[in-house]
């Protein structure tokens, strides 16, 4: 059966981004009454594929502990008819990990040859799945908290990889003269600290819904190159952005996003610094990847 090209579809969604040639309205935050939750609502617009679509992320509040869940629908601009109703855990996780590969690509020095990835969870491996074929990568480390105990289950997960993956249970050593950092964790406080970030390296940033949440320390954005994927919305939400703004540094210091990016128009990387591309998550990436499901689906069928 067919497979969907995470990362050519990211890259095709792009250079359309870039030419304004997609609508991303903005991510839409509802709380949910009694402090039972809340959920986000992704959505964007394909004029190009004529498609819309929607993911809905819900946070419910139950007795035994909070519960993230997250749907995407497709619909046809033509007819306004759905076309793709489907679970959103393995669109994000691929979607995620293909927008920060993409950057990767554009961003990373093409004499990169370590790679460090801090996050041992199923997006931290989709990330590394997607960017070990875009350099000739000489050393992988990765590190977790507690990753000692999964070493085994990973390294299983590894198979033949090369280079194999090294496991670390110190971060300062993960990061030790690597070009590129991904961070991949679910933490709402910075994992790695200013001494670790040097010139010439890269890192990126997922994070996660936490209010505020940041990987890395505010007042480093002041000192990097600073990329997102979008520059339009990611400055309003992203937590390191949005207390380094509470200071010294600007959103009109981003020197582009991922559209200007993939279109060339962006300003590259100073080499005298470090580079940060920070991904919030866009709707349109949800409706380009339900799409590629869409059609490798129905040519299956």
């Amino acid at each position: 059966m067919k497979r969907v090209d995470a990362v050519a579809a990211m890259r095709d969604l792009f250079e359309a981004h870039g030419q304004g040639l997609v609508t991303q309205p903005p991510q839409a935050l509802t709380l949910l009454p009694d402090n039972r939750g809340d959920y986000i609502t992704y959505s964007g617009v394909l004029p190009e594929d004529g498609v819309l679509g929607v993911k809905v992320s819900p946070y419910v509040v139950t007795p035994s502990g909070g519960k993230v869940t997250a749907t995407t629908m497709l619909m046809s601009l033509e007819t306004g008819q759905p076309l793709l109703f489907c679970d959103s855990l393995a669109l994000t996780t691929e979607r995620t990990a293909a927008t920060t590969a993409l950057a990767v690509d554009l961003l990373a020095r093409a004499d990169s040859a370590n790679l460090a990835i801090i996050g041992s969870g199923p997006v931290a491996l989709a990330h590394l799945r997607h960017v070990l074929p875009l350099r000739s990568w000489k050393r992988v480390r990765i590190h977790s908290r507690n990753i000692l105990a999964k070493k085994e289950t990973l390294e299983a997960r590894f198979g033949n990889l090369q280079p194999f993956p090294e496991i670390t249970d110190d971060c300062s050593l993960a990061v030790a003269d690597s070009d590129v950092v991904l961070l991949c964790t679910s933490s709402g406080t910075p994992v790695l600290s200013t001494e670790h970030i040097r010139p010439g390296m890269l890192v990126t940033s997922i994070s996660t819904n936490v209010a505020r949440a940041h990987e890395i320390p505010p007042e480093a954005l002041t000192r990097m190159n600073v990329y997102c994927d979008d520059r339009s919305t990611t400055p309003l939400i992203a937590g390191e952005m949005v207390m380094a703004s509470e200071h010294e540094w600007s959103r009109d210091d981003i020197r582009g996003d991922l559209g200007e990016l993939a279109c060339g128009k962006a300003l590259a990387p100073s080499p005298d610094r470090a580079s940060f591309f920070r991904s919030m998550g866009l709707g349109i990436e949800d409706v380009k990847m339900a799409l590629e499901i869409h059609r490798v689906s129905s040519h299956a069928s």
